[in-house]
């Protein structure tokens, strides 16, 4: 990675927006849409008002700050992509030692927060989320092997570790469970984005799967994560205990995941040009299915 040249000029407001850019905001969402359904099946009910600002807030700073070190970190390859060419560490309007301080510092108020309003073990697994993501995946993985997304995907699983550590102050099963149902979804979640832009990360030396794999090798790999993935999900029905609300959710949105992740392996299988499309309905869908899933997570404990 080569170091970019000095910042552009911006007024204030358009700096302030690029460095909330470096967060990725629309990420961070997507993690605490597991984290807060974690703390109500971990509290039993609701949970404090203070948990759930110490995750929320905390699980916020450490999202954004591993983010803002893997934009930096990228810019170069970010560069070269038409889907994120224009990243502010990509175009030169975020200056590579004001990330690096933001994402420090938004890092270490992560670990404050957690540590200061919930316990020392969840500000340990925030910092150790951060760790995976810049050292592990960014820097480590994602530019030298094809499994990138599935060990470095293992960061994003952390928020619901962190979450019910938080709430109850330590670990158990059930969150191990609800960690595995995000590491095996992470692979079929990611894959089908990275088909359709193959071209783009194939340009920025990025070995995603679908690079140097063939689309049935690839859909190959997105059936078989699928199939694992919805059952972890319904194993927790008898680890938790969860009830009828959460096991009709899981059987029923995993099963609509397995036949889209299916109709992507025929769509590869008869070389359909409109292949893309395919694979971006189930990159779509699997936002929702997380979203349904885990709101299931969150109804289940009043249920019952």
């Amino acid at each position: 990675m080569t170091l970019a040249a000095a910042p552009l000029a911006v007024p204030g407001g358009s700096k302030f927006r690029a460095h909330l850019a470096l967060t990725k905001p629309r990420i961070i969402e997507l993690l605490l849409v597991t984290a807060i359904p974690t703390m109500f099946l971990a509290a039993d009910g609701l949970p404090s008002l203070t948990m759930t600002i110490a995750v929320l807030l905390g699980g916020a700073l450490a999202a954004g700050g591993a983010n803002t070190l893997n934009s930096v970190y990228d810019r170069d390859i970010d560069a070269l992509m038409h889907r994120t060419e224009s990243r502010p560490a990509a175009v030169g309007s975020i200056s590579v030692r004001a990330g690096v301080i933001q994402g420090l510092v938004l890092s270490l108020l992560s670990a404050i927060v957690l540590a200061w309003l919930a316990n020392w073990l969840s500000a340990a697994l925030a910092l150790a989320a951060v760790l995976m993501y810049v050292l592990g995946y960014t820097m480590i993985l994602k530019r030298r092997t094809s499994q990138n997304i599935v060990w470095g995907g293992a960061a994003g699983c952390m928020p619901v570790l962190i979450a019910w550590s938080a709430v109850t102050g330590g670990l158990s099963l059930t969150p191990v469970v609800l960690f595995l149902i995000v590491f095996f979804w992470t692979p079929p979640h990611y894959w089908p984005l990275a088909m359709k832009y193959r071209d783009d990360y194939a340009n920025a030396g990025v070995p995603m799967l679908p690079v140097v794999r063939t689309n049935l090798q690839v859909t190959a790999s997105i059936i078989w994560y699928s199939w694992v993935m919805v059952a972890v999900s319904l194993s927790l029905v008898w680890i938790a205990p969860m009830g009828w609300v959460y096991g009709v959710t899981a059987l029923v949105v995993g099963i609509v995941f397995i036949v889209m992740a299916y109709r992507l392996r025929a769509a590869a299988k008869r070389e359909d040009s409109n292949i893309n499309d395919t694979a971006m309905r189930l990159f779509h869908w699997s936002i929702t299915y997380l979203s349904l899933l885990f709101l299931a997570v969150a109804i289940d404990p009043f249920l019952n």
